[in-house]
């Protein structure tokens, strides 16, 4: 149990910002899922559509920082690497 009123308050605040980030994380997961059927269908415009939807989340989670700059940029760089190569 937290003794000090800034530990209170960071108790708190850890809460609040771990239900947010578990939302944010089960959104991207969801989202990652949609566009990995869409590749095995092998339904491009569908595809193409989940992973643009999928970099967005990436990105938007990398600027309220629930997830790593690198990670994001990992992902991003698989779907845009399944995206050019169907593109060509």
């Amino acid at each position: 149990m937290a003794n000090t009123k800034s530990a209170i308050k960071a108790a708190r605040k850890a809460a609040r910002l771990t239900t947010r980030n578990r939302g944010v994380k089960t959104t991207i997961k969801t989202l990652r899922k949609k566009f990995d059927a869409a590749v095995v269908a092998k339904d491009i415009p569908t595809a193409k559509t989940a992973g643009a939807s999928y970099a967005s989340a990436m990105d938007k989670a990398i600027k309220s920082g629930v997830v790593h700059r690198n990670a994001a940029s990992r992902a991003k760089a698989h779907v845009a690497k399944y995206v050019l190569a169907k593109q060509a």
